[in-house]
């Protein structure tokens, strides 16, 4: 009896895409309450990323890249109310 394995699946570019499409939404949501000053700007690489690599998921990576630009204006506006370099609740 012989035991064979199937072959291991390589990751394909649309699917790496369609991850970073979700994490930039996720970074974005998650940047509005938190970290936003270092959330923003990474979910708003990643949407770009993975609209250049032709995700699947579009409106997902928009809304990222939506978010992540919110999250900078968020913290904008907390600084310039509070007139420091962050803020807090």
């Amino acid at each position: 009896m012989e035991l064979t394995t199937a072959a291991p699946r390589r990751r394909s570019a649309a699917r790496d895409a369609d991850g970073m499409a979700v994490a930039s939404f996720i970074l974005g949501l998650v940047g509005l309450l938190a970290l936003n000053v270092f959330l923003g700007p990474l979910s708003m690489i990643l949407a770009s990323t993975a609209l250049l690599r032709g995700t699947t998921r579009r409106g997902r990576a928009f809304l990222g890249l939506g978010l992540g630009i919110a999250d900078l204006l968020v913290l904008a506006a907390f600084m310039s109310a509070d007139n420091t370099l962050s803020w807090s609740f």
